[in-house]
């Protein structure tokens, strides 16, 4: 999948659409206009808008369009982080969690957490 940028309101429309797919349009912006008070246009610009990207597919069925993720959630939650990374942090995780743990502690589970994704990188059991 190429690496597609989602804004923060195409991320909102594609979370609807993650909860649950198949969607019609309908649904899509209902589930926007009771979640964010977006009207009907707004949405069925940024669904066309995520189309374009290549992030969401349509198919017709009568008068009715159905749309349905073609990016999935790991996908762009990953393409996400390491824009991030990059942008903010020049690439450094460990820069990262030193700067995120500075303002806020970490429980005991999180450090544990983080201890095993390490040792899981490390190549470790």
């Amino acid at each position: 999948m190429p690496n597609v940028n989602l804004s923060q309101s195409e991320w909102a429309v594609m979370e609807c659409l993650w909860e649950k797919n198949p969607k019609t349009g309908r649904e899509i912006t209902e589930c926007m206009q009771l979640s964010n008070g977006w009207s009907r246009s707004t949405t069925l610009t940024l669904l066309k808008r995520l189309e374009d990207k290549g992030a969401v597919g349509v198919n017709s069925e009568g008068k009715k369009n159905v749309y349905y993720p073609i990016l999935k959630h790991e996908e762009a939650a990953l393409q996400q982080t390491e824009d991030f990374l990059h942008r903010v942090y020049k690439g450094s995780v460990s820069l990262m969690v030193s700067s995120l743990t500075k303002k806020q502690a970490l429980s005991r589970q999180e450090i544990d957490e983080l201890y095993a994704i390490l040792k899981n990188a490390e190549g470790g059991d």
